[in-house]
């Protein structure tokens, strides 16, 4: 008696396209929900949780700040972060970022978009006895920082709103709270080319930042701020901080080829 043997199933294979179509469609949305990637691929909502959930228990995703979406986790920040050593982009951050520190005396951060969060991923403080604190390594709510707006206003306003569909966190009085507001406020930096946070963040603490892109001017791959007590950044110090950022932004952009 002999018998034919049915062809393995492609099932697991399928499963691997799934999960890295996943992890695109939430590096190019910024943050999905287990629905919307159900419906996005046209699989049943247990599907998707089933990837997302083996997914989270590798660290290639995790859940947003708000805990309802699902962002690009540590396993996929700890490969970028070894590819930014391999290739010397941290060093040329940190210098970048210890001259700015230098010629304004102020504190610089380098920050990166999370979802709709923003990570403090590098800085060097102000030689100041009266500074901002380095944040490095914190999360914070993009909407709220001004490295965070500089990047949001990268996204169109349809992005913008499947960022938040849950409202906003407001940390101070003056964090932006609606979505009409964020995308107000993201025309208003697209048009001069900056943004600024007044105490959104923290009480009397003022920052301006600017996108930094890759070699070539491609795709935004982080921001450059400068952040200040608020009374050492009143409107007529802005224009020469402003120029200080885009040349440092532009500088480092060009090492970066």
């Amino acid at each position: 008696m002999t018998s034919t043997k049915r062809p393995r199933s492609g099932g697991g294979l399928e499963s691997v396209h799934k999960a890295m179509a996943i992890l695109h469609l939430i590096h190019e949305r910024g943050s999905v929900r287990g629905f919307e990637a159900a419906e996005h691929f046209g699989v049943a909502r247990s599907t998707a949780h089933r990837l997302l959930t083996a997914m989270r228990q590798q660290g290639f995703v995790e859940k947003s700040p708000t805990g309802h979406e699902y962002v690009l986790g540590p396993a996929i920040r700890s490969i970028a972060a070894g590819s930014m050593t391999r290739t010397n982009i941290r060093s040329q951050v940190q210098r970048h970022l210890d001259e700015l520190a230098t010629t304004t005396g102020e504190t610089t951060t380098f920050m990166v978009l999370e979802g709709n969060g923003v990570r403090f991923a590098a800085g060097s403080e102000s030689p100041s006895l009266v500074r901002v604190v380095n944040r490095v390594g914190i999360l914070l709510p993009a909407h709220a920082t001004s490295g965070g707006k500089a990047l949001l206003a990268e996204l169109s306003d349809e992005q913008l709103r499947a960022l938040y569909p849950r409202g906003f966190a407001t940390i101070t009085a003056r964090t932006l709270n609606s979505i009409d507001s964020l995308i107000d406020e993201m025309h208003a930096i697209r048009a001069r080319g900056y943004a600024v946070n007044a105490g959104e963040s923290e009480n009397g603490v003022a920052a301006i930042a600017v996108v930094v892109r890759g070699g070539g001017r491609r795709k935004a791959i982080g921001a450059l701020s400068i952040a200040a007590p608020a009374e050492r950044m009143p409107e007529g110090r802005v224009p020469g901080v402003v120029a200080r950022l885009k040349h440092g932004a532009g500088s480092l952009s060009e090492s970066l080829r």
